[in-house]
């Protein structure tokens, strides 16, 4: 049975993208006993929650991009959004011999066994994206809560001194990332004259989920004059519900910087605010912080890689090609 479990696993971790093999050396001292790699190609064990989104695909990519750029093999493996089956992959990625493990949790307290397995093991650990209670040696994310309160006060200014009805749509039930964007956006908001906030369903960041959810919102919520989604990808769907029922004077916002909302701020349509948080670069400085940490290298516990607000009046620096609009230029 265990012989089947670890091939079923195996198909879902993609190739290496190095060749030269690794050699792991122990350092004995300090108080974790971890694996510390001082020179030499190393291997990271990437454990992601899902690829059931833009964002996490892209997600994806950085990493793959920037550990092939550092001459790094890894191992990549898709939960699929579930939290056994993410506790089962980094079982495996630690048998691989790993140097470090990159783990995007599905849920922060679910991946306590995993983490757990990562510890005995002496293998470093680096969250991205969402992180967790225990364990890690440094997490590379960005600051959700700034996030939401960005577009909350992009928001608050398009509703004006009148105010008006907010239908939110949250990301996932129980995740830090929708509770820091919920939590930031109502900071921004909340008190303002006229501002009511109706909360609407989990919809785990995935657009479809959103139209079916909008479909009903829409219906109990005629008077609504924005729509607050904790993704970008969300908000569109909420907004393709809403030119569907010729209801183009309530508008959307959403997070992430999505090129495709973007360019819909841009054309200075019902869409009108997004902070950026692009995925490319957050996979970069996810790999530059695990090499650092395998390497035994100081690194700082917390590293914020950085956002910016995007509404009609500066959309036009941030269209381009990609996936997701990167950050502007120093």
């Amino acid at each position: 049975m265990r012989m089947k479990r670890i091939f079923s696993t195996a198909v879902a971790i993609s190739v290496p993208l190095a060749l030269a093999a690794c050699s792991v050396s122990t350092t004995p001292g300090g108080d974790s006993g971890e694996r510390k790699k001082s020179d030499g190609s190393l291997t990271i064990g990437f454990s992601q929650a899902t690829q059931q989104s833009p964002f996490y695909v892209q997600l994806h990519s950085g990493v793959e991009k920037a550990a092939k750029k550092a001459g790094a093999k890894l191992y990549f493996a898709d939960a699929g959004g579930e939290v056994t089956q993410q506790n089962d992959d980094i079982q495996d990625l630690i048998t691989r011999d790993v140097d470090v493990l990159l783990v995007n949790p599905v849920d922060p307290k679910g991946a306590k066994a995993g983490m757990a397995a990562a510890e005995s093991a002496g293998v470093p650990v680096v969250t991205v994206d969402r992180p967790v209670p225990s364990g890690a040696d440094a997490h590379v994310g960005r600051d959700n809560k700034k996030m939401g309160t960005l577009v909350g006060e992009m928001v608050a200014e398009q509703l004006g001194a009148k105010g008006g009805k907010i239908i939110e749509i949250k990301g996932d039930a129980g995740g830090a990332v929708a509770r820091d964007r919920s939590q930031g956006f109502h900071k921004a908001v909340e008190g303002k004259p006229g501002i009511k906030i109706v909360a609407g369903p989990y919809c785990d960041y995935i657009r479809s989920k959103a139209v079916t959810a909008m479909q009903d919102l829409l219906q109990t919520n005629p008077d609504a004059k924005v729509v607050y989604a904790h993704n970008d990808d969300m908000a569109l769907g909420a907004l393709q519900v809403l030119k569907e029922n010729g209801r183009t004077d309530v508008k959307v916002a959403g997070v992430d910087g999505l090129m495709e909302a973007v360019k819909a701020i841009d054309k200075g349509g019902p869409y009108v605010a997004t902070a950026l948080n692009d995925p490319i670069s957050l996979g970069s400085t996810a790999v530059k912080t695990a090499t650092d940490v395998a390497r035994g290298k100081k690194v700082n516990g917390n590293v914020d890689a950085g956002t910016e607000p995007v509404d009609q009046g500066n959309a036009g620096e941030f269209t381009g090609s990609t996936t997701f609009a990167p950050a502007s230029k120093p």
